[in-house]
């Protein structure tokens, strides 16, 4: 029942297609945990599949990565969006570890591309958003989450989220959508419009998540300029 609604929602936003991305933590690899881990997830993925026929909206396999393991095996093609090289991963603790940055260029040198997600709710980040500018230095992109700018995860994050806009550090546009019943993508590129970015919107929620199902490396997004001039 929460598939077949979430699918009418996405639907309703104009959504074509879309990647699940459970939450898979790295480190069961390293406690002999991951098989179980994946397995569940098929019996997931299967059902999905199923509830998703004739419904409009394609959809594709993937998962929200966990780096709390060193050096992680990602070769098992469930572990990446819809069998790409592109990884979706996550800090743990909502917060930036030490050597965070090494960390991305191990991923890198095995050949994948790392998409960082919600680093705008990083605990302190907007203390040195230097970082993220050493993640992309080391080959990672960013995701910030729509309803960041729409201060649903407190104004830090929405701060945070104006800042990486106007930076022109980030690549896409996420729902983290977690069942809760309701997205605002409309809202969210409404936001971003209205600040003059009709462009960005159309890089960050169509060009780039289509260049992702095709392999390929996001198009630049430029610097939202109305959040460096204090419009925003």
């Amino acid at each position: 029942m929460e598939s077949a609604e979430a699918l009418a929602l996405f639907a309703s936003e104009g959504v074509s297609a879309l990647i699940a991305t459970p939450h898979v933590a790295l480190s069961l690899m390293a406690r002999g945990e991951m098989a179980g881990r994946l397995a569940e997830i098929d019996r997931g993925w299967a059902d999905l599949e199923s509830v998703a026929v004739g419904r409009g909206t394609a959809i594709h396999r993937g998962a929200e990565l966990r780096l709390d393991a060193a050096d992680p095996d990602l070769s098992d093609d469930r572990l990446r969006l819809a069998g790409t090289r592109f990884v979706l991963v996550e800090f743990p603790y909502f917060t930036v570890p030490p050597r965070s940055t090494r960390t991305i260029a191990q991923i890198v040198r095995h050949g994948w591309l790392p998409i960082i997600a919600h680093p705008e709710r990083y605990d302190g980040l907007e203390a040195d958003l230097e970082v993220v500018g050493q993640w992309r230095d080391a080959g990672a992109y960013i995701q910030v989450n729509g309803a960041a700018l729409l201060g649903r995860y407190g104004d830090a994050a929405r701060t945070n989220a104006m800042r990486l806009l106007a930076a022109g550090q980030v690549d896409y546009l996420g729902s983290d959508y977690h069942a809760r019943g309701r997205i605002r993508l409309t809202e969210y590129c409404d936001a971003i419009t209205a600040m003059g970015g009709a462009e960005q919107v159309a890089l960050l929620t169509a060009t780039n998540p289509a260049r992702v199902l095709e392999d390929e490396r996001p198009a630049p997004v430029p610097p939202l300029s109305a959040v460096e001039s204090g419009r925003d």
